[in-house]
């Protein structure tokens, strides 16, 4: 048993402060402002002057295999020029034998020739080992002559195949991706999962929403996430939604959640402009794509409703989000569930029609506030392509007025997960109307992100009963300004009543320990 003292932000209904909170055996026992006698022999910890208890974050929309993949490769999102790129790139395959070097974070936006580097330049820096650059939005990827060279015949016919640049866009770079991820060993998967769980639970993320299912044989990539999550001594909580429309797939698994992005991604995104619009981009005819009939939509999730699957969809533009909330309207109407939780990932250009319907129905959404802040795609290339429609981008105060549970997530690897830098993006809209205080951004990366997959039932707030899974910050972010949001520190990780250390073993004794629990994900 042990007794914290000092500013507990408890995250319940209220958004209680108290000063005591008491855990026993790895749960929540009393929290208020008077100890009672019963608690006087515990051991006690007072936390430092200034510094706050809160509940551990959640991120709820990540890639978790994606990022771990990148977490251990290249990553060129600091670049700021291609030579730069160039040079990262010749130094990293120095040192990383891996049969293909896999980068993140190319962008136009960072470089000062301002467009991507190209097969020709990849070439030059590495032509001899094949190279897997994929762009900062996740819906793109550059590759060298080598890497092409070694495609199947299919891929080359598919939408989005440019070998002149290098530059694979929609279908063939999902296809590109299955097949680069398809031949990576397992056991260096299961380490990159291994440092990336550690990461996340260190800076205070213990519950994502992970989307999972690209390209590794036989799905091989879900079932790796799932035996390492309960394998891990990080403890790591994770949700995963199966990335595919095959409702089998899903049921065989035995696991509650279906979608998320790549096969159920009902669209593309701005950095690509191909987030499909009710109006074109700025000054041009292109709508961009949308990537499945409306009855196509609708069917899958009348059949995973009917299946009581917990659905997810990706949509960014307007068009694609309309799309979203038909699908979901349609098979509630078909098989009615008062407690769904299905969710529409993104809504970056949701319409005002579309959210009252997302009140009404209780749809959920999954955010990334870090996207109002992101350098890699600045507010002026947004302004340039939408016009004045980007300031309709996240319209976050109206989404928690209208009653609609809003969380928070990062979409890594696009953005780093950072439950703070989400907060702080989140109070500090380009849009000020649209900000939230500090007590609802803090709400969007706890409470909201462990409703988001029913698990605030045991986590996210500080109640008695729930799990005494804790962060300590160096603040009390409710008395902190939103503009230093921001500069908030994570100084302790509690889970289960521990402060968190790292004390995994190698990748087989981790998948052996994940394969016989039954915790679930």
């Amino acid at each position: 048993m042990k007794v914290y003292e000092g500013t507990v932000a408890t995250c319940d209904a209220s958004d209680s402060v108290c000063r005591f909170l008491v855990e026993d055996g790895g749960r929540i026992v009393w929290t208020g402002n008077e100890l009672p006698e019963r608690f006087d022999g515990a051991a006690r910890e007072v936390l430092p002057d200034g510094h706050a208890l809160i509940p551990s974050f959640a991120d709820s929309h990540i890639h978790f295999a994606s990022f771990a993949l990148f977490h251990s490769g290249l990553d060129v999102r600091s670049a700021r020029s291609i030579p730069e790129i160039q040079a990262r790139l010749k130094e990293f395959a120095t040192t990383n034998r891996q049969d293909i070097i896999v980068g993140f974070g190319a962008s136009i936006h960072s470089v000062a020739e301002r467009r991507l580097v190209s097969r020709a330049e990849l070439d030059a820096a590495c032509g001899d080992r094949p190279v897997f650059i994929v762009k900062y939005d996740g819906h793109a990827c550059i590759l060298n002559s080598r890497l092409i060279a070694m495609l199947p015949s299919h891929i080359r016919g598919l939408r989005g195949f440019h070998p002149d640049t290098g530059e694979m866009n929609q279908e063939a770079y999902f296809a590109c991706t299955d097949f680069v991820t398809g031949r990576i060993p397992p056991m260096q998967v299961v380490r990159n999962m291994i440092s990336a769980a550690d990461s996340l639970v260190s800076s205070g993320i213990c519950k994502i929403d992970d989307v999972s299912g690209v390209g590794f044989p036989k799905d091989l990539d879900v079932d790796l996430e799932r035996w390492v999550a309960r394998g891990t001594s990080s403890g790591l909580q994770m949700r995963i939604f199966f990335q595919t429309m095959d409702i089998g797939k899903v049921l065989r698994r035995r696991l509650p959640r279906i979608g998320g992005c790549f096969a159920t991604a009902l669209d593309g995104c701005f950095g690509s402009m191909d987030a499909a619009l009710l109006q074109p981009y700025r000054n041009t005819d292109n709508r961009g794509v949308l990537f499945y009939e409306p009855a196509k939509v609708r069917d899958f999730c009348v059949r995973a409703n009917r299946a009581g699957l917990q659905i997810q969809v990706h949509a960014i533009g307007d068009a694609a989000f309309e799309r979203a909330v038909d699908g979901i309207e349609a098979a509630l109407r078909d098989t009615p569930r008062p407690d769904h939780r299905h969710g529409i990932i993104h809504a970056c250009l949701p319409t005002m029609e579309g959210l009252r319907r997302c009140a009404d129905l209780g749809i959920h959404l999954p955010l990334q506030p870090a996207f109002l802040e992101w350098e890699l795609e600045p507010l002026e290339y947004i302004t340039d392509i939408l016009g004045d429609r980007a300031m309709l981008i996240s319209p976050l105060k109206t989404m928690v007025e209208m009653g609609i549970h809003v969380s928070g997530g990062s979409d890594a690897p696009c953005t780093l997960p950072d439950a703070i830098a989400g907060m702080h993006a989140a109070c500090n809209h380009y849009v000020p109307e649209q900000s939230l205080s500090v007590r609802q951004a803090l709400r969007l990366f706890t409470i909201e992100g462990y409703r988001s997959t029913f698990d605030d039932v045991s986590r996210g707030s500080l109640e008695p009963g729930k799990f005494a899974d804790m962060v300590v910050l160096d603040r009390n972010p409710l008395d902190t300004p939103p503009a230093e949001v921001k500069f908030m520190k994570v100084r302790k990780v509690i889970l289960g009543g521990l402060e968190y250390r790292n004390r995994d073993s190698g990748p087989l004794l981790t998948l052996l320990k994940g394969i016989l629990s039954r915790r679930p994900t």
